[in-house]
C-alpha cells in the first residue's frame, strides 16, 4: 500500500501573511510610475494582501482536510480582516458628485 505524506496542520506562522503583504505592497506601490506613491494606500494594500493570502491558505489546507466548516470560518474571517483594514485605512477619496 502506498504511503500518502501528512498533511500539515494549518498554522498562522506560515509567513503567509508576510508572503501576501510584500507581494501586494509591491504591486500597489508600483502601479503609479508617474510619481511618488501614496503610503496609506501602499500600506492598505500590504495589510489586505497578507490577510487575504492568510486566510486563503488557511481555507484551502481545511479543505484538503474536508475540515468545511473551518474552511468556511477561514474565508470569512479573511474577508472581516480585508474590510477593516479598508475602513480603518481608507484613504477617503470619493468621488465628487455634480448638482
Amino acid at each position: 500500500m502506498k504511503a500518502y505524506p501528512a498533511l500539515r496542520q494549518a498554522a498562522w506562522d506560515d509567513a503567509n501573511f508576510a508572503k501576501g503583504f510584500v507581494t501586494s505592497a509591491c504591486l500597489s506601490a508600483f502601479q503609479d510610475a508617474a510619481g511618488q506613491p501614496d503610503l496609506r494606500r501602499v500600506a492598505r494594500h500590504a495589510l489586505q494582501g497578507g490577510t487575504a493570502l492568510c486566510a486563503g491558505t488557511l481555507a484551502a489546507r481545511a479543505l484538503q482536510r474536508q475540515e468545511y466548516a473551518r474552511a468556511l470560518f477561514a474565508g470569512m474571517a479573511g474577508a472581516v480582516g480585508v474590510m477593516l483594514v479598508e475602513r480603518w485605512l481608507h484613504d477617503g477619496a470619493r468621488p465628487r458628485q455634480e448638482n
